[in-house]
């Protein structure tokens, strides 16, 4: 029983850091095209404008990778095991970029820090357990 339970935690911690990769791929390629097209910052500012962006969006991406490790290690120690957990960092990752896309094009959409925090941590749940199965099913 605890091999086990170490195999599906090997697994969960695989696919934390894959979902924390792809969030961050996400976030720096909207940081990129906010700083190149919807930001005139020339020079320097440009610069920093880029570097705050990327940073930000990796340590969002960091807290949805310890989202990603906390809900799927709750699903092991209940029975569950992930699969299929490329395509769910994946999903993560093109969930990021569409939510920070949408709110660089249509400013009236950014609802505020809270709000998109929770909207991301909900989502990084969601498609975690969706990706869980009781071990010895299809």
């Amino acid at each position: 029983m605890q091999a086990d339970l170490a195999v599906r935690m090997k697994i969960v911690v695989f696919y934390a850091l894959w979902a924390t990769i792809c969030a961050s791929v996400a976030g720096v390629a909207m940081a990129i095209i906010h700083t190149a097209f919807f930001s005139y910052n020339p020079g320097r500012s440009g610069v920093y404008t880029l570097f705050e962006g990327a940073v930000l969006a990796l340590a969002l991406a960091a807290g949805q990778g310890a989202v990603a490790l906390t809900a799927g290690g709750l699903m092991a120690r209940l029975g569950r095991t992930l699969q299929a957990t490329v395509l769910l960092g994946l999903l993560i990752g093109l969930f990021d970029f569409a939510m920070y896309f949408v709110q660089t094009t249509i400013p009236a959409t950014e609802l505020g820090w809270i709000p998109d925090v929770i909207i991301l941590v909900v989502v990084t749940i969601a498609i975690t357990v969706s990706g869980a199965k009781r071990v010895g099913t299809t």
